[in-house]
């Protein structure tokens, strides 16, 4: 997992609450248990003005250039901006899959659903709580172009203007993003350990190693 210390990132501002995890990635894609090539497919039915597939080449599809992710402002975004209790409904991982296979690190959000705030730790996402007149504030602000310095280690995020924003996070959760630790890295890091087990185990159960 790539870790996460400091980002400075374009803002994209998606401004809807109760976003749920169908809208983040639609149903019909979660055939694919790879973690990739998920990107093209990040908000199917708003980005697409028609209905999306597996496998579909997205290059020609027509575009809703209404929406955000398609104006040319807003390409390149690695920051997202949203409302309150992003990423509810299902608890499809698909969802964070989506979103940093099109190149989110992190989402700012005045509330998120549980399952889908802990699936973002676990694949290098940082989800970001702020209350809601700081949500509101950055939306008033934020203009094409507009770019956030997000510093982990302090828990800041900085404006252009060098205004500050703080923001809580669990220090376990910390600890795994600033050292790019999921849930396979953390075991992996008691390697030895597991190995002398195993041995062991060898030796006082032979019969199950046949």
């Amino acid at each position: 997992m790539q870790k996460f210390t400091t980002l400075t990132g374009l803002v994209v501002p998606l401004d809807r609450s109760n976003i749920d995890t169908d809208a983040i990635i639609p149903k019909q894609f979660l055939k694919s248990i790879h973690r990739t090539g998920f990107g093209p497919n990040l908000f199917d039915e708003w980005r697409y003005l028609d209905h999306g597939e597996p496998g579909q080449d997205c290059t020609n599809r027509p575009l809703n250039k209404e929406f955000v992710l398609n104006q040319a402002d807003y390409q390149g975004g690695e920051i997202l901006l949203t409302r309150h209790n992003f990423g509810c409904g299902s608890s499809r991982e698909h969802a964070p899959w989506a979103l940093l296979d099109y190149g989110f690190r992190a989402i700012i959000a005045s509330g998120f659903a549980d399952i889908f705030y802990n699936n973002c730790f676990k694949n290098g996402i940082l989800p970001i709580v702020l209350d809601k007149q700081e949500v509101d504030s950055l939306f008033k602000v934020v203009t094409p172009n507009y770019k956030l310095t997000i510093d982990l280690s302090t828990q800041t995020i900085t404006t252009p203007t060098d205004g500050k924003f703080s923001f809580d996070v669990d220090n376990f959760r910390k600890h795994c993003l600033l050292n790019g630790l999921d849930d396979i890295g953390l075991t992996l890091q008691h390697a030895d350990e597991i190995k002398a087990y195993e041995n062991k185990q060898k030796q006082i159960t032979s019969w199950l190693f046949q």
